[in-house]
């Protein structure tokens, strides 16, 4: 024991031998560890490779064209739209159901397309933005969001402008049938109404003001 009172270490030292030592304890238990899920690798023949994915048949029209597809059960209807059909006017914004941009009409509703699966439609009638308007022949709302600037980056417009037309069709529907909606005197919707109506669409650039002149003046009121 005398050698041992001889030893003095500072703290510094000291810490450094006891990781030293740690790691020397630890590197056999990691080697033998490694050793024996590599042969565990080997017996059963490596990792399990994914699974296939189940396509399924789905008929389908899409402005005003029927399409029969070939898809992927797990396919949403946003991902269907822009990568399956290529038309990307429909935004992926937050892929989350939360800001909108990917709002497409569905069988006459407005629904969030990131939110659904495709196979989830079969037989339904979806419209997007590229199916509302031309460049030559612009969609009311279309021509409206142009007229008051609605607008700045445009990443959410399609998601807006086709929740937009929704939202007028939506008031329309719930007029008695005896009314038309062009001999209204004041709008189909309040700006309230409309800004409660356009709440699940975000605009990250707060175009929102010209984004309400835009639908009112297309309603019927004065924007």
């Amino acid at each position: 024991m005398e050698h041992l009172r001889d030893l003095k270490l500072s703290r510094r030292e000291l810490l450094i031998a006891s990781a030293i030592s740690a790691t020397a304890t630890a590197v056999p238990a990691l080697a033998s560890g490694d050793a024996a899920s590599g042969a565990a690798a080997v017996s059963t023949g490596g990792s399990t490779p994914p699974a296939a994915p189940v396509m399924t048949p789905l008929h389908i029209t899409v402005n005003g064209k029927p399409r029969q597809l070939q898809v992927d059960t797990r396919t949403t209807l946003l991902d269907l739209l822009r990568e399956n059909l290529q038309m990307t006017g429909t935004k992926k914004g937050c892929d989350h159901g939360q800001c909108g941009a990917c709002t497409v009409i569905v069988d006459g509703r407005r629904i969030n397309s990131c939110l659904t699966l495709a196979v989830m439609h079969e037989g339904s009638k979806v419209t997007t933005i590229e199916g509302l308007g031309t460049p030559d022949k612009l969609h009311p709302m279309q021509a409206a969001f142009v007229k008051h600037d609605g607008y700045q980056c445009g990443y959410c417009t399609p998601g807006q402008i086709c929740s937009a037309v929704s939202v007028i069709e939506e008031i329309r529907q719930g007029l008695p049938s005896h009314v038309s909606p062009s001999l209204t005197e004041k709008p189909l919707l309040s700006v309230e109404e409309i800004r409660e109506r356009m709440s699940g669409n975000i605009c990250r650039c707060g175009a929102y003001s010209n984004i309400i002149e835009a639908i009112t003046e297309v309603a019927g009121g004065k924007a």
